[in-house]
């Protein structure tokens, strides 16, 4: 473990995170998850509003923090809690729009691999197309919990845009689709990226909240505080 904590964007302590942290993108439900799950949470960061919790589920001890949006914060945070504070694995529970479009809102998908369109790894030296994968045994834990909890979810590869208001996307998204992309979110590619970079592990847990096809889209309320059969497959394999 590094002794550069606290840093810039982390006011928490060595030690104060679980090994394993649930991240969702918005500081608003970690502070759910936080609240609806976790026994004696304690907040531990919550520098630029980015809120960190650590608590127990079932007897263990679990981290939930928030990204934020974008491959960039993604970035900084999952990078930190890497090298600088022990973490070893990292689970983002996130929202994305539909792509195969057999999917429904509320869908859960586990992402296999991402594809990108980000510069993002191009600083790891490679000059070529990186397509990062999960960690397999959190992948396959996903696939076991799902199963106990009754829970239906996909596999596959999925989209991390650098943007999210593009007038083309419409037709990148029905190239990516024919290749069998599931659906578009904004962070996987970067944390998957991270681990790997850092010998470490990570899955991307997504729920389906809207099609950019259609139109049809959750309110961020129900992103927040609907999405609780993600959250608890991702509490079960923490």
């Amino acid at each position: 473990m590094s002794t550069c904590t606290p840093t810039l964007h982390n006011s928490a302590k060595p030690g104060d995170f679980a090994c394993t942290v649930l991240m969702p993108g918005d500081p608003l439900r970690s502070q759910f998850i936080a609240q609806t799950y976790l026994e004696n949470a304690v907040l531990v960061n919550n520098v630029r509003g980015i809120q960190g919790y650590t608590g127990e589920y079932k007897g263990k001890r679990v981290s939930v923090m928030a990204s934020g949006m974008g491959m960039p914060t993604m970035g900084i945070y999952s990078y930190e809690l890497f090298n600088f504070y022990g973490v070893e694995q990292i689970i983002r529970v996130g929202s994305a729009g539909m792509m195969d479009q057999s999917l429904k809102l509320r869908s859960i998908v586990a992402a296999v691999s991402a594809y990108s369109n980000s510069n993002y790894g191009s600083q790891f030296g490679f000059q070529g197309n990186l397509a990062p994968c999960a960690d397999f045994d959190l992948l396959l834990a996903a696939r076991q919990a799902a199963d106990r909890l009754g829970a239906t979810m996909r596999f596959g590869p999925v989209f991390s845009s650098d943007m999210f208001y593009n007038k083309t996307m419409p037709n990148s998204l029905e190239v990516l689709g024919k290749l069998g992309v599931l659906c578009t979110e904004m962070e996987a590619y970067a944390l998957y990226l991270n681990a790997a970079a850092a010998g470490k592990k990570a899955l991307a847990l997504l729920t389906i909240s809207d099609n950019p096809f259609t139109g049809e889209s959750l309110g961020s309320d129900a992103v927040r505080e609907t999405f609780t059969q993600m959250m608890e497959i991702a509490l079960e394999i923490a």
